[in-house]
């Protein structure tokens, strides 16, 4: 089984003056500390609301120019028993290299492997079609006339600039 983790991290993040510089700082500090191992971790920004009324926050709190902001971090673990199983090691993937920055998974998504497969074979039909239409257009003999005339012009000239 394959499934898609979103954890949740809060990224520390000091000398900042506003919520949406606190969160491109966030995002390029998560970055750095994640790539070039997990470059295929996608970093968004997270969703706060409030407890009491549920009101949506902004994704940075703010406080003395220091920061917390809260990050979502999604990978796809492959070949799992079941989805704790996918928790952990996606917890244990990111929090290797996210020192000293608390995780917590949000959701586990179970992917449909058959459905992959299907847009897999999709894909490699639609990719022989353009192959077969590129084929049949590269060899019609208009195109060869034109392609000869086109390159006894371009060689003389490629000649020269050797010949220099």
């Amino acid at each position: 089984m394959n499934c898609r983790v979103v954890v949740e991290a809060a990224v520390p993040v000091y000398d900042v003056e506003t919520p949406d510089e606190a969160v491109r700082i966030a995002i390029s500090k998560t970055g750095e500390m994640l790539n070039p191992d997990l470059n295929y971790v996608e970093i968004n920004m997270g969703q706060r609301s409030c407890p009491h009324c549920g009101e949506e926050q902004e994704p940075a709190f703010i406080a003395a120019d220091e920061s917390l902001v809260a990050l979502e971090l999604e990978m796809t673990v492959f070949n799992v028993e079941r989805e704790e199983h996918a928790a952990r090691i996606a917890r244990k993937e990111i929090g290797q290299r996210l020192e000293n920055i608390p995780l917590d998974v949000l959701e586990i998504e179970p992917i449909d492997e058959e459905a992959d497969e299907d847009e897999t074979e999709e894909t490699e039909a639609e990719t022989e079609t353009e192959t077969e239409t590129t084929v049949d257009e590269i060899t019609s003999d208009t195109d060869i006339g034109e392609r000869e005339g086109e390159d006894s012009e371009v060689l003389p000239e490629f000649e020269e600039l050797i010949d220099e």
